[in-house]
């Protein structure tokens, strides 16, 4: 039977329509979208503001001022300054780790799909480490180039192994290769940094995943890698949405499925191995926030990335400002927070998806 493509106006609305019957579609008027993107992005700057104005001491808005202004006299401003660059690192990971795993959905069609999930960032992490261990790998650069490399091998290999047998890459083959992948990887790290006890407490403190020790350093550092993955990512939304309707009616609309996947993916792994060196593998952002954001704006890509970009950004600053408070005047980092909130998500998921495509 031969596939005919729909004229090029109706491509978007194509590819809302649900792969599989009995599935439900949500979607939004544009006005509806414009009103909760003005809601995230004022929930954002009071998010940045919380982060910045508390911690395990709160400072008054003078003191915020001050910093701004470039005072550096009082133990107030000190705090400032630290809190601003770690406010900055926090909405960067976030976007980075919102926008990866809603791509990740995307290209493999897996409501599970997450760097976490499928092991991306554990392999980034166990590159790292043996960079570290082997390689007197100590600059930024020379950990955001190997995470990524890290996290591009994973991903594929991830891939393969989930895509063997009957079937092909299925939610379950791909969730239970990424899981067995994750756990590899963690006893490989072990076994890298037990007899290292000059490496240990760093790497471990690191394995945790947090953004405590955001320096303007590290920011540009990693910032170009960001850019590029973000705008690689957002580039790939029309193709997604075809990707959506299945292969072969993606083939019909004139789009190079392998090309569109492997483009996609590239943005995707730019950013989880660069979150991952600057930050430690932090899990769950990307598989929260695009399900999320799906109640928001609907399946359309063009609308759900840039809205999982800034809804994990305010997901990820809202767990650190927790994380600073519920210990005070000690801190929890970052990826503990965001595991207790992802795993009973992870769940509802699956219990919900029963692990079909989507």
């Amino acid at each position: 039977m031969s596939v005919t493509a729909p004229p090029a106006g109706d491509r978007s609305a194509a590819a809302a329509r649900p792969e599989q019957p009995g599935v439900a579609v949500v979607r939004r008027p544009v006005r509806v979208r414009l009103l909760w993107l003005l809601a995230l992005v004022a929930l954002l700057l009071v998010l940045s503001w919380l982060s910045i104005a508390i911690g395990s001491r709160v400072v008054s808005l003078e003191e915020i001022l001050a910093a701004l202004g470039g005072s550096r006299e009082g133990l107030g401003e000190a705090s400032v300054t630290k809190r601003i660059w770690r406010t900055a690192l926090a909405l960067l990971i976030g976007v980075a780790l919102g926008l990866a795993g809603g791509v990740m959905q995307g290209v493999t069609r897996n409501p599970l799909a997450d760097p976490g999930i499928l092991g991306v960032n554990m392999g980034a992490s166990l590159a790292v480490v043996v960079g570290i261990a082997y390689f007197g790998l100590w600059t930024y650069t020379g950990f955001i180039w190997t995470a990524i490399l890290g996290a591009a091998a994973t991903a594929v290999f991830v891939y393969v192994i989930g895509s063997l047998g009957r079937g092909g890459a299925t939610p379950l083959k791909l969730a239970l290769a990424g899981a067995a992948t994750s756990a590899a990887a963690l006893s490989f790290i072990n076994a890298v940094v037990l007899p290292r006890g000059d490496i240990a407490g760093g790497v471990r403190s690191w394995q945790i995943g947090g953004v405590g020790g955001a320096t303007l350093d590290a920011i540009v550092q990693v910032l170009p890698f960001l850019v590029v993955g973000t705008a690689i990512c957002l580039l790939s939304a029309r193709a997604l949405n075809a990707l959506a309707l299945g292969d072969e009616l993606a083939a019909g609309l004139g789009e190079r499925v392998a090309a569109a996947r492997a483009f996609a993916a590239l943005g995707a792994v730019l950013l989880c191995g660069a979150a991952t060196a600057v930050a430690g593998p932090i899990g769950f952002v990307g598989l929260v926030i695009p399900h999320l954001c799906r109640l928001l704006v609907g399946v359309d890509y063009r609308w759900l990335l840039p809205f999982s970009a800034l809804a994990g950004a305010a997901l990820l600053t809202l767990s650190d400002i927790v994380g600073r408070v519920i210990a005070r005047p000690e801190e929890i980092d970052v990826g503990i927070v965001t595991a207790l909130v992802g795993a009973p998500f992870f769940i509802m998921i699956v219990r919900r998806q029963k692990v079909r495509e989507i």
